[in-house]
């Protein structure tokens, strides 16, 4: 038997094949992860703000939508009462805010870091249903900048829809988010937790709608990441968009294993663009989320979003904002592509 011939070590200095991480990105994570115990950890200390259990209500259905949108601000208000006796007036003045007789709370919890989902529109005769999916650092403290993106594209799409033609747009804060500087944000755990309750949210869209709306999905930094497992459970959607994304955790958009349209677009001074676009293991866990959505190799249809960063995809005006509207209409052929 001839003597098994021993591989030269790779460029790494391990065998070749195998993947390793970059020296050079061991040393970023390992930056992040030691950066990132000692925030949690003040954060623990500060006292939970307290607020009512969310309304207790059967499920939703068309008919049922303006009570649902009255019983969730009711407990709006009553959570801003709560936290405003307990001395903090930051909270309590973004739950009075949502608890405004204009707002359509389909869904609120004031408990914790918090929790709402906000309709912009007819949703129950809706021909063209929009979901926005937020990224890291998003609360209820911070829902203001999430509600004007909403708003924004609602505005677009009431623009430039047709006579005849309903949109709505949903934002959806269903998940807890991880914070931008944590170690929650440089793994799959908080979409693999969140991916199950937005596919359940889509499928009540389902009902309410009916099976002739168009649904897409619109999905911001780590929410491409909740969109893209939701989609590889299947959620009946349309249309897949990942706004600045990190990377899914897929290797492509193939292996994301769903039916719908996956769009991509990054902002030509988007900070995303330097995150390293690999998945790597690291303190026993899974760091990182893989290919880049933007590139060839991808698979997705990449569509011009200007020269924005990464906060930057709503704004009025704006080409992203335009091909957004496009897409949530139907109109691909008008989508401009980068």
């Amino acid at each position: 038997m001839e003597p098994t011939a021993v591989p030269a070590p790779d460029a790494t200095g391990g065998p070749p094949g195998e993947r390793r991480t970059p020296r050079r990105l061991r040393s970023l994570l390992a930056l992040l992860v030691t950066a990132c115990v000692v925030l949690p950890l003040s954060a623990a200390a500060r006292p939970r703000i307290p607020a009512p259990a969310p309304a207790d209500l059967p499920r939703v259905t068309a008919t049922t939508l303006e009570a649902a949108y009255a019983a969730n601000r009711a407990n709006a208000a009553r959570a801003a009462r709560m936290a405003r006796a307990h001395g903090d007036r930051h909270r309590a003045a973004a739950d009075r805010a949502l608890a405004a007789p204009s707002r359509r709370l389909l869904a609120f919890d004031g408990r914790g870091a918090g929790l709402v989902t906000e309709v912009f529109g007819d949703l129950a005769h809706a021909d063209h249903v929009a979901v926005l999916v937020p990224g890291s650092d998003t609360t209820l403290d911070t829902y203001g900048r999430f509600h004007a993106a909403a708003t924004a594209l609602h505005r677009q799409l009431a623009g430039r829809a047709a006579r005849s033609t309903r949109v709505a747009v949903v934002a959806w804060l269903g998940y807890e988010t991880p914070g931008t500087v944590s170690t929650t944000v440089l793994t799959t755990g908080r979409a693999d937790e969140a991916a199950p309750r937005l596919g359940e949210f889509v499928r009540l869209l389902r009902t309410l709608t009916g099976p002739s709306a168009h649904l897409s999905l619109l999905c911001h930094s780590y929410g491409s990441v909740v969109c893209a497992r939701s989609a590889a459970r299947g959620a009946p959607v349309a249309d897949l968009v990942l706004l600045g994304s990190p990377g899914t955790g897929a290797g492509s958009a193939a292996a994301l294993r769903t039916t719908a349209r996956i769009w991509a677009a990054r902002g030509g001074t988007d900070w995303v663009a330097d995150v390293p676009h690999v998945d790597a293991g690291l303190f026993g866990t899974t760091v990182g989320f893989g290919a880049d959505p933007v590139s060839p190799a991808f698979g997705a249809r990449v569509f011009a979003a200007g020269d924005g960063g990464h906060s930057d995809y709503f704004t009025p005006g704006s080409v992203c904002l335009a091909n957004l509207a496009r897409i949530v209409l139907g109109d691909a052929s008008e989508v401009t592509r980068a």
